[in-house]
């Protein structure tokens, strides 16, 4: 099975390259985040239309949202509120061989201190909340991927400049030991750093203020997907493909994709 996610910044206005993925990549489900749409006028029939019968999403207007498009039947799926606001943060699905959880991370404003920033307040609360929250709703012999824009590049190498990105928000300490602490939840496996050694530097997003983003590569590993332990003997290959972000009006993320061998899985 192919999984992908993608921040894709408005998918009315990128309708186009979500057919273009689909067709490129040929994922079994592709997860959005940041669709910024209303449900009323999600484009579902065009989806379908690519082939993708089965879809599950939740959009508010101009802000974040969520969907998830697949060729394979869900067992089941939820949309669930966190830190008690209903912004479209996190949906779900169950599938045959494991469940998926779709998250959009709050990206935390600008300022890192929570008692000055309620967007960077937000952002911790929320990972602190599904760090308890995983805790309590698996055990650890449950195959589950929980994937998306955590808005968080965990580690030194995600990020194009450690030491002048500590201070900078998605790079802070305060976050990333949260989501280590999120991580160590259901002792998750990253799957980038599965395949990617932890000291080569691997992105998934570059800012729309670099005029030349390939040349300055100022780029930050925001996007991932992880898989808990019953699934790591499927893991297959992992790949984030940056020729995607030169597309005709891109969004400033590209697609990241997992290939899972579910007969191998535990």
């Amino acid at each position: 099975m192919k999984l992908i996610t993608w921040n894709i910044n408005s998918v009315r206005l990128r309708i186009g390259l979500v057919e273009r993925v689909l067709k490129d990549y040929n994922p079994d489900v592709l997860c959005l985040q940041e669709t910024k749409c209303p449900d009323e006028h999600f484009p579902l029939q065009q989806i379908q239309d690519m082939g993708y019968e089965h879809v599950h999403f939740q959009g508010m207007k101009s802000y974040n949202g969520l969907a998830i498009i697949s060729r394979v039947p869900f067992v089941a799926k939820d949309c669930h509120d966190r830190v008690g606001r209903d912004d479209c943060r996190h949906i779900s699905a169950g599938f045959k061989d494991f469940d998926l959880h779709n998250l959009y991370i709050p990206a935390g404003g600008d300022e890192p201190d929570p008692k000055v920033n309620d967007k960077y307040k937000h952002k911790l609360d929320f990972v602190e909340e599904m760090t308890d929250w995983f805790a309590d709703a698996y055990t650890l012999d449950k195959p589950v991927v929980a994937l998306g824009d955590f808005n968080i590049a965990p580690y030194e190498h995600d990020v194009w400049s450690h030491k002048q990105l500590l201070k900078v928000v998605s790079h802070t300490p305060p976050e990333t030991e949260r989501l280590a602490k999120m991580l160590g939840s259901l002792d998750w496996i990253d799957s980038a750093r599965h395949f990617i050694p932890e000291e080569e530097k691997t992105y998934s997003w570059w800012s729309y203020r670099n005029r030349d983003w390939k040349k300055s590569n100022r780029g930050r590993r925001l996007d991932h997907i992880w898989v808990t332990q019953p699934l790591k003997p499927a893991l297959k290959a992992y790949d984030a493909p940056s020729d995607v972000r030169d597309w005709e009006k891109p969004s400033d993320h590209v697609p990241v994709i997992l290939d899972l061998d579910l007969k191998k899985a535990a």
